[in-house]
């Protein structure tokens, strides 16, 4: 498996975008953040897959990012401490070249070791429920059984292996 070598930059503070951010902030104290780059490798995957299948992906409202964080995490103290302390750095991540999909989202895997530690000095597990990924997009609901057919025929078909999630380790890194 191969997977690219970039950088981001992480933001603790990303500035809530719907209703549902907010009241989740407010009321449930889920915190929030993100690998957020300066590229546009979604738009780039979105094109491919309107041109090759006429898919049409709805794009991420944050552009290219990785969440590390969207838990809900009781000590606000220690979540600032260690927001503050990274903050606006520069941290290095990984992701596999080819897309995925549940037929409703599309993304691709992403590592990173950095943010598995961060999260673990926030005081969650270091690997997030739904794992590192670079969200590429979201069919609308006119659209989830055209995406449901594309990804079936993506797998018969073998453009799109249904090979398990590998370590980090077991990619060949490309920078």
């Amino acid at each position: 498996m191969i997977a690219f070598k970039t950088q981001g930059v992480l933001d603790f503070f990303p500035e809530n975008k719907t209703k549902k951010h907010f009241k989740q902030e407010e009321v449930l104290a889920k915190k929030v953040c993100l690998i957020t780059t300066n590229c546009d490798l979604h738009s780039y995957y979105r094109w491919f897959l309107k041109t090759r299948f006429n898919l049409f992906l709805n794009p991420p409202l944050r552009g290219t990012h990785v969440t590390i964080i969207n838990d809900i995490i009781r000590n606000n103290d220690l979540y600032k401490s260690i927001a503050n302390k990274y903050q606006g750095n520069k941290i290095d991540f990984y992701y596999e070249i080819e897309p995925r999909s549940n037929s409703e989202h599309w993304w691709l895997r992403a590592f990173c070791p950095q943010a598995e530690s961060i999260r673990e000095e926030v005081g969650i597990s270091r690997i997030p429920y739904f794992t590192f990924h670079l969200t590429l997009g979201v069919v609308n609901e006119k659209n989830v059984e055209h995406s449901k057919y594309i990804l079936d025929c993506c797998k018969r078909f073998h453009l799109i292996s249904n090979t398990p999630r590998k370590e980090l380790e077991d990619h060949i890194i490309l920078t």
